[in-house]
């Protein structure tokens, strides 16, 4: 079951499954750069009422899943990690980064991949929604909800 939020005026569940990738896909990033990525992540979220669910990577590219708050842009957010993460980074590991960017001051691609998830599967969703439907109309004409459906079923 998703965990709702809420707020004085919003309930709310936004869980976002995020990519980042390195600038030209180079292999710049070890376990200790992610873990102190993770770090900054958290306290960017956090400063924006959101939370990092959960973070991984491998050397080109960081998965990351977030409860996001509905104060937020999501593309001000994102742009607001890349760069928190990109000048910690920079800053902390310049030797190992120059490496690959010969002192260009980006670490991450300007795309990203933004995938909503959580909650119900799609499908499970329109279903919902088409039932719901079925609901209301059969409030309306007084037919047990069960009933209802079948008696708009076309008949050959």
């Amino acid at each position: 079951m998703t965990k709702l939020h809420s707020g004085s005026h919003v309930v709310f569940s936004i869980c976002l499954h995020i990519v980042f990738v390195t600038k030209y896909r180079r292999k710049v990033l070890t376990q200790q750069m992610l873990q102190d990525m993770k770090h900054v992540l958290e306290r960017v979220l956090s400063a924006n009422k959101s939370k990092l669910s959960d973070c991984n990577g491998e050397a080109d590219h960081v998965h990351l899943l977030i409860d996001l708050h509905p104060d937020n842009n999501i593309s001000d957010l994102i742009a607001s990690l890349k760069s928190a993460s990109s000048r910690v980074l920079r800053e902390k590991y310049k030797p190992e980064i120059d490496k690959y960017y010969w002192g260009k001051a980006k670490l991450w691609h300007d795309s990203k991949c933004i995938v909503s998830c959580g909650g119900a599967p799609l499908e499970t969703v329109k279903k919902y929604i088409h039932a719901s439907i079925w609901r209301e109309i059969g409030k309306i004409r007084g037919i047990e909800p069960l009933i209802f459906p079948l008696l708009f079923i076309p008949t050959p």
